[in-house]
């Protein structure tokens, strides 16, 4: 269990996050109610294909076809509980205090392009028409970039079961990060999809998070001088 340490100053209302949160979670449930064909039928319809994205015609016929919001809709769709479980415990560790510090908007906004731009490199690293990309580990890769750029030099509580007892403890930013690595190649092999992951989007989701929170950071200055009365 990962719990994010609280602020001395009164915090804002967070939003965003608890929002993609329930998205995420009621998205998975309900294709989860699907037999095994209809929900691989949820996938191709509604997830990113890994083709077709790789010249001009094609993207304005993404475009006019309305396509192209596949790259935002398969965010909300996973393969099976642990590629959920995944996301989700990881966009609260650092969603939460992201979007303390950016504010819900701007948080939606990295989430959200952020993970169509994570899917898009994903798209055209495969090329494969018998394949498809869905998931949130590229918005959430983009978000830890975010608040690795933010806040290098970061700690964030853990809390540790040890025994019948809990123990609270301050981990670096970059512990949970590699964390988060090692738990995406846990679960692409238990999971259904055999060792299919989708490593351009985790890339190209991180290094989108930083370039964001590099890009936005004066906004995200006078939002917090604001707040604080100066």
């Amino acid at each position: 269990m990962f719990v994010s340490l609280p602020s001395r100053q009164k915090a804002s209302l967070r939003w965003a996050t608890p929002l993609l949160f329930a998205a995420l979670w009621l998205a998975f449930l309900w294709s989860l109610g699907r037999p095994d064909e209809a929900r691989h039928s949820l996938w191709l319809a509604w997830g990113a294909l890994g083709h077709g994205l790789g010249g001009g015609d094609a993207w304005l016929a993404a475009l006019r076809d309305g396509s192209v919001l596949r790259l935002f809709t398969a965010l909300f769709l996973h393969a099976d509980w642990a590629h959920l479980l995944g996301n989700l415990v990881f966009l609260l560790i650092f969603g939460l205090p992201a979007e303390r510090t950016m504010g819900p908007w701007r948080f939606l906004l990295l989430f959200l392009l952020g993970g169509a731009v994570a899917n898009l490199a994903a798209v055209l690293a495969i090329d494969s028409p018998d394949r498809v990309v869905i998931g949130a580990s590229g918005a959430v890769s983009a978000v830890i970039g975010a608040y690795l750029a933010l806040f290098p030099g970061a700690r964030l509580g853990v809390v540790l079961p040890l025994g019948l007892f809990l123990e609270f403890v301050r981990a670096p930013a970059f512990l949970l990060i590699g964390i988060w690595a090692a738990l995406q190649v846990v679960f692409a092999y238990i999971g259904p999809a055999f060792g299919a992951v989708a490593w351009a989007a985790h890339v190209a989701g991180f290094l989108f998070g930083v370039v964001f929170a590099l890009v936005v950071r004066a906004g995200i200055a006078r939002r917090l001088r604001r707040q604080r009365g100066y």
